[in-house]
């Protein structure tokens, strides 16, 4: 049920991003254009927006811990970067990041409309995304289902 919600939804997003792209990048200014470094320092509610930010418009292709694997990026016959590999970012500059987030990457990736997005929204996100490759992200590994609780402490004697 949930695999062709998620395809319906892609694919609308896809109809649609088109449409109000190009008027996005057009009217994205030299006063509205980006620092060449992050100059958003994260804060706890910076961080809390980008996650909504991501969990919103980025998790549906890229996958909650941004590793990329994804049905909807199956379904595009597309192979996404793995986020949560440090190799993933290294080369590449938060500008360039922004370039991506802001603009798109072909046809497969919308922009993210600056009326969904403000500046500092994005380099919010650029932050949070990068977080991943460093493990701030991954759920915490289940317990065993046959470990047993450890034992409680004996009791010392008063005085020892």
């Amino acid at each position: 049920m949930l695999k062709p919600f998620l395809l319906l939804s892609a694919a609308v997003l896809f109809v649609i991003a088109p449409t109000t792209t190009p008027s996005l990048a057009a009217g994205l200014t030299a006063q509205d254009s980006p620092a060449s470094t992050n100059p958003v320092k994260p804060t706890a509610a910076s961080q809390e927006r980008a996650k909504k930010l991501y969990a919103m418009d980025c998790a549906i292709c890229h996958g909650e811990t941004g590793n990329g694997k994804t049905d909807i990026a199956t379904s595009m016959n597309v192979t996404l970067a793995d986020w949560t590999d440090p190799k993933t970012f290294a080369p590449m500059s938060d500008q360039q990041i922004f370039d991506i987030i802001r603009k798109g990457k072909g046809d497969k990736m919308p922009a993210e409309d600056a009326g969904r997005a403000k500046n500092d929204d994005i380099w919010s996100l650029i932050t949070y995304i990068r977080s991943f490759s460093k493990g701030q992200h991954s759920a915490p590994a289940p317990a065993p289902a046959d470990a047993a609780p450890a034992p409680a402490p004996a009791p010392q004697a008063p005085g020892k």
